[in-house]
């Protein structure tokens, strides 16, 4: 499992950097790619996703208990429901193509959003695929099988990987007004093929289980009424997310071409770290938050929260000081290739250093997060989700009247950081009311020294890479050694300035870590 998830998630960042170099970063094209695409997981999620896990899950395990045949007959209507009803789902978003596109693209000329349009009639179907795949998923993870549900996605970043070079050889244009049928076809029924592929790798995974692939036609007994009343408060917690996610790509897209794929590709270097170290940290622990609240441990589950987020900022300062002072340098490394533009990475490289900002208290309100959910307590998150919402798209609006218009871009990662810390305020608040403590003092105290040691790291880093700026090659050589040198440089400072202000939880998380590997 630890495997397939890494190699999914190494996958699908080298799909990102091998699509912006065949379709060039900063390109009208890759910007209306990227909005087509951001559309079947928008709505998947809106409809479906967000209750996949919180709801579906729960449902079919207590059905593989209860029931005489092991859930099977309910997991073969909930799959046949999922088909029917993502089906209608698919068809009423691909006529409203035109509207959806219109709420995500302000900023765009009209032949933009005109591909945008054509781009999303391909990529919608994919909330089909999505739906049967993480269904399919869901009953195998039920049924003790985790393994395909975790490769799937791997499927999906090979294909497009595939359909990427493939562009790029045929000489794929990076303008709308060079782009041929050939180069639209290959693009966007190749992308739709993976998800599509990612989708057959779980249900032929299911099939050989020894689950009967069976449809039925009668929903009676699946519980529709209990399953809206259970997701009421995820989906709106869903929604919220959406919205935010909606008004981000809203004011990229005013930002001048470029700026949704500056964003987008911002977004998913961001969230590497997160997935890689607090991911890990929340898989780890919520089990044992689950057992803690079935015994109404409120001490054990403070305490364990208290542990994981010192864990996690202590693992991911040193990341974010990183991203703020060698953002460009990082950039040029991973996306200066191909078609890419030197604007395009100028700007990217200033969204990344932005995004650093966010980090730690993004991972820490999600931390928080599990605590709700151990306790069975979705309305609390959901609510404070919609307070994300409301600051973060208020910070968005804010950066289009603050910043220069090519700059706006940049202003959508400090909305992030200034939503996800009154998030992550607001969260420790309503959990310390509801446990009585939240070992407040500590997180305190350790934020405090792990940011001091953070930006000893970073002034380190920045002065070493400033430093050498003029001894090195411009370029990708140039910013590798740059970036090598100050990384190495400023993570021995780190290390040095933890060990000082004698924060315990580094030498935690290694212990945790080989701890981990050998049990592995």
């Amino acid at each position: 499992m630890a495997l397939a998830t890494l190699a999914a998630r190494a996958a699908g960042f080298v799909r990102l950097v091998v699509l912006a170099s065949a379709l060039g970063l900063g390109s009208r094209v890759l910007d209306s790619y990227n909005v087509a695409n951001t559309l079947p997981n928008a709505v998947f999620e809106l409809v479906v996703g967000g209750a996949m896990a919180s709801v579906v899950v729960p449902l079919l395990a207590r059905a593989a208990l209860t029931e005489p045949d092991d859930g099977v007959v309910y997991a073969q209507r909930l799959l046949t429901l999922m088909l029917y009803g993502l089906g209608a789902v698919t068809v009423v978003a691909m006529v409203s193509a035109p509207w959806l596109v219109e709420v995500y693209t302000p900023g765009f000329t009209g032949p933009q959003r005109d591909l945008v349009v054509v781009f999303s009639w391909f990529f919608l179907p994919q909330i089909l695929f999505y739906g049967v795949s993480a269904t399919a998923g869901a009953v195998l993870n039920v049924r003790g099988r985790f393994a395909a549900p975790m490769w799937a996605p791997l499927v999906y970043s090979v294909i497009v990987i595939a359909v990427s070079v493939v562009y790029l050889v045929i000489g794929g244009a990076t303008e709308i007004g060079s782009l041929t049928r050939t180069h639209l076809l290959v693009l966007a029924v190749g992308t739709t093929a993976g998800v599509a592929g990612q989708m057959a790798l779980v249900v032929w995974a299911l099939a050989r289980s020894g689950f009967a692939l069976r449809p039925r036609l009668n929903p009676r007994g699946i519980g529709i009424r209990r399953i809206a009343r259970l997701g009421g408060w995820v989906l709106l917690s869903v929604a919220a997310a959406q919205v935010l996610l909606t008004a981000a790509t809203r004011v990229a897209s005013v930002s001048g071409p470029g700026g949704v794929s500056a964003y987008q590709t911002g977004l998913a270097v961001f969230q590497m770290p997160f997935a890689v170290i607090a991911l890990s940290v929340m898989t780890a622990i919520l089990p044992r938050l689950s057992l803690h609240a079935v015994r109404r441990d409120h001490a054990r589950i403070a305490e364990d929260l208290s542990r994981a987020v010192r864990l996690a900022v202590v693992a991911l300062a040193p990341v974010a000081a990183a991203m703020l002072v060698l953002g460009p340098q990082i950039v040029v490394v991973l996306f200066a290739h191909g078609r890419s533009s030197a604007p395009a990475i100028g700007l990217l490289g200033a969204v990344v250093a932005a995004f650093g900002v966010a980090l730690v208290p993004f991972a820490g309100y999600m931390i928080l997060q599990r605590g709700f959910y151990a306790l069975q307590d979705t309305r609390t998150p959901a609510l404070i989700t919609t307070g994300v919402t409301v600051v973060g798209v208020a910070g968005c609006g804010a950066a289009t009247w603050l910043l220069p218009s090519a700059d706006i871009v940049v202003g959508i990662p400090l909305a992030y950081a200034a939503a996800y810390t009154v998030g992550l305020v607001a969260a420790a608040a309503a959990l310390r009311r509801r446990l009585g403590r939240i070992d407040g003092r500590r997180l305190v105290w350790t934020h405090a020294r792990v940011a001091v040691a953070a930006a000893l790291a970073g002034a380190v880093g920045a002065m070493t890479a400033a430093v050498l700026a003029p001894l090195v090659a411009s370029g990708f050589s140039g910013a590798l050694v740059s970036l090598a040198a100050a990384g190495v440089v400023g993570a021995g400072v780190y290390v040095v300035a933890v060990r000082l202000l004698r924060l315990t939880e580094l030498r935690q998380l290694v212990a945790t870590a080989f701890a981990g590997t050998r049990s592995g």
